[in-house]
């Protein structure tokens, strides 16, 4: 099975971090106030899990598609 990042939005600092370093997979959502999953697949699984670990608020988690 494949994993798919996907974001807490209550929990999202909008720090923009993870667009930073996935952009191709997260974007801030100005009007929303946090980030979004816009495409999943991509990046690799390994510039997610950066984009993951870099996250100050641990609010991106991994789920089985």
């Amino acid at each position: 099975m494949a994993k798919i990042p996907y974001i807490e939005s209550e929990e999202c600092l909008a720090c923009g971090s993870c667009a930073d370093v996935c952009p191709d997979v997260f974007q801030m959502n100005e009007t929303l106030g946090f980030a979004e999953v816009v495409n999943p697949q991509g990046a690799s699984e390994d510039e997610i899990q950066e984009a993951i670990d870099m996250c100050p608020a641990q609010c991106i988690h991994w789920k089985e598609e």
